[in-house]
């Protein structure tokens, strides 16, 4: 698998921007990646950034309505594989708004 394609987006929610004061990041990432591939593809990504940790989860897609002229439609949200990244106490920090 490509290094490249292992780091789909960050995932920034109000939890995780509490979070990256203590040195977590979460990040979408491939449903197939392990741990080790995460890692280095961290690392990678952003120079001078040492990772301690790296914990997966799997999140469910949601089940969705929408009441419509048409009627009721039901669907789902995608579900996506989410990694929280735990950086060394002497790396670098990552900024997700440097290029807002």
């Amino acid at each position: 698998m490509s290094k490249k394609n292992i780091l789909i987006r960050p995932y920034v929610t109000e939890k995780m921007s509490s979070l990256m004061e203590d040195r977590h990041y979460a990040f979408v990432v491939d449903r197939r990646a392990n741990k080790i591939e995460i890692r280095k593809a961290v690392e990678e990504r952003y120079p001078g950034v040492r990772v301690k940790e790296v914990r997966t989860m799997v999140v469910r897609g949601k089940r969705r309505r929408q009441f419509t002229k048409r009627g009721l439609m039901e669907g789902r949200t995608a579900s996506f594989k989410k990694a929280v990244v735990t950086l060394e106490p002497d790396s670098q920090e990552i900024d997700f708004f440097e290029n807002v």
